[in-house]
């Protein structure tokens, strides 16, 4: 997709990989790149057109979202899904299922459904326009798993599910569908998780994240992967998946002795 003169609606998009995408979408030659989140900067962000209030958890205020941007600013051709949250991470590994319901109902709001509601509204309107793009912030955790977290692992599953299902149920519409899987990325979200194989093969910027996610867009690619490694892992899970579990135990149990 050519990035230049679009409209682009960036979720969670206050700090970290949203704020790096909004200012990479903005540099990229957007027309309008609005942001929003739960906690909004004192002053809007370089780059960054307007910045919303928005609880992406509630999909009322997703609605209101994205009327009020697209009455103030105009259609959205991309709209960035990009809000996420880490939880239900335990380490001792005494039981992969202890999370609470609310802590599992939580992520599963934000994680999957967010991105849901977003394209239930999108969607008919860019099939009347002929063309449209979402980006869905995911993580490799979609597509590996995540060590120490089944709310976080399962959602990002299902997330990588519906990203899926969007891009095959609309391509003949225009519509175009990338999802982002990085592992490490230095944001405040990492900072608040233990350490983990997710720092295995490098802690990249968000910027680093956000620029590759631009040449994604460009390319229409479904898959962006910031972390090259992660498709030889992906590979070796579909090539034997016994085998990729026994790995995957194996960190866990170096992970338990540390």
């Amino acid at each position: 997709m050519d990035i230049d003169g679009k409209v682009a609606l960036v979720t969670g998009g206050a700090q970290g990989i949203g704020l790096a995408l909004a200012q990479a979408l903005n540099r990229a030659g957007a027309k309008a790149v609005i942001i929003a989140d739960l906690r909004l900067p004192e002053d809007t962000p370089q780059g960054v057109e307007e910045a919303c209030h928005c609880d992406v958890s509630d999909a009322a205020q997703i609605a209101s979202l994205i009327d009020h941007v697209e009455a103030t600013h105009g259609p959205i051709d991309i709209m960035c899904s990009n809000a996420g949250i880490a939880t239900g991470m335990d380490n001792s590994f005494d039981n992969i299922a202890f999370a609470d319901p609310q802590v599992w109902d939580k992520a599963w709001a934000v994680n999957v459904m967010a991105h849901v509601h977003a394209a239930r509204l999108l969607i008919p309107r860019m099939k009347s326009r002929g063309a449209g793009y979402f980006l869905h912030t995911i993580s490799a955790a979609g597509l590996l798993s995540q060590v120490g977290s089944a709310v976080y692992s399962t959602t990002k599953h299902a997330a990588v599910g519906f990203a899926e299902s969007l891009a095959i149920g609309h391509r003949d519409d225009g519509i175009r569908v990338s999802m982002l899987c990085p592992q490490g990325v230095a944001t405040p979200m990492l900072e608040g998780l233990p350490a983990g194989p997710q720092l295995g093969d490098g802690v990249l910027t968000a910027e680093e994240v956000a620029d590759a996610a631009i040449d994604g867009i460009r390319a229409e690619r479904f898959v962006i992967l910031p972390h090259p490694a992660v498709a030889d892992y992906m590979r070796a899970k579909v090539e034997n998946y016994d085998r990729w579990i026994g790995g995957m135990a194996k960190l866990q149990r170096g992970m338990k002795s540390a």
